[in-house]
């Protein structure tokens, strides 16, 4: 259903591009810069979302949708909304009505393949503090990797103050690092300093190494190991639910046992409390920090070990097909 939904709306939204759109959208699958991406502002490969036409403006929703939960994809467009606080614009227009000045010209729409053949296709939304890549394989999905960053993490001031970003993902950090025991602590704690970024940056092949382990699955009790799941959820979540089914069956087929949190920084939450958590496991890997302007300034990760890129899928698929 979702690699069917996806095909018809992406071929609805190339079908309604003019030609110089299309030069900027369509891209091989196979093209050198496949794997590359970023968080940082500036241009990317791709289609600004801001020369999209309210018509293809609402495709470009209808497709995030439908790879995304309802919560994911709420938290993609709240990635916008943020922009629009630290640049100091106005509210961004209703849903669909994009043009005026709103920062959608940082944000990059691109479709790698042909979505209407039966080989592998792609397509991606990539700018500042958003990265959303899905790859599409013989009828299945990958959805790694995927970032989402909010600066700020919360509006201090305005008419917008007590606005929060990406709220769940920090809130839930903190509950499950009270929830330990002191000798817990002590092995989830793994640095007094929280690094200034995510550790695996936006590399296209992601590094667990970089990661101190910190506390297990395995040594967790009940509540805890349930704190535990609902921080994964806030990453799996992000998903629509087949994709995110699939990645909890992936987790526990790998090992849950082995997943691991580590945390690092201010213990407590605060203006200023620079703070740093991973989890990490033999597939599934999430950062997040709050570290960057006084500690408002929020980058998180989801990255599949295996499976990033469609890694797994595509394997699977030259085997089948050489």
């Amino acid at each position: 259903m979702v690699v069917a939904q996806t095909r018809d709306t992406v071929l609805e939204l190339l079908a309604s591009l003019s030609p110089a759109q299309l030069e900027k959208i369509r891209a091989p699958f196979d093209i050198p810069d496949h794997q590359q991406w970023t968080y940082l502002p500036g241009a990317v490969p791709g289609l600004a979302l801001t020369e999209l036409n309210p018509t293809q403006q609402k495709l470009v929703e209808r497709l995030v949708a439908t790879g995304c939960s309802d919560r994911g994809a709420a938290d993609v467009w709240a990635v916008l909304d943020a922009e629009v606080v630290v640049r100091e614009l106005p509210d961004l227009p209703p849903s669909g009505e994009w043009e005026g000045a709103t920062v959608a010209d940082r944000y990059f729409l691109r479709v790698l393949g042909d979505p209407n053949g039966t080989d592998p296709w792609a397509w991606r939304l990539n700018g500042h503090h958003l990265a959303l890549h899905v790859t599409l394989v013989d009828g299945a999905i990958a959805f790694t990797p995927q970032f989402l960053g909010s600066n700020p993490a919360e509006v201090r001031s305005g008419p917008k103050a007590g606005r929060r970003f990406l709220a769940a993902e920090q809130d839930l950090g903190f509950q499950l690092l009270h929830a330990l025991e002191p000798g817990q602590l002590a092995t989830a704690l793994v640095a007094d300093e929280a690094p200034d970024d995510i550790l695996t940056r936006h590399d296209p092949v992601a590094d667990a190494s970089l990661l101190h382990r910190g506390l297990a699955y395995g040594d967790m009790n009940e509540d805890q190991r349930q704190l535990l799941s609902l921080l994964i959820g806030q990453y799996v979540g992000r998903a629509a639910g087949p994709i995110g089914l699939q990645t909890w069956q992936d987790i526990t087929e790998r090992g849950i046992e082995r997943l691991t949190f580590a945390w690092a920084g201010e213990t407590e939450p605060g203006i200023g409390h620079r703070h740093y958590y991973s989890i990490a496991g033999p597939s599934f890997l999430a950062e997040y920090d709050n570290t960057q302007d006084n500690a408002n300034h929020i980058h998180s990760v989801w990255r599949d070990l295996r499976n990033d890129w469609g890694t797994d899928l595509l394997a699977a698929h030259y085997a089948m097909h050489r």
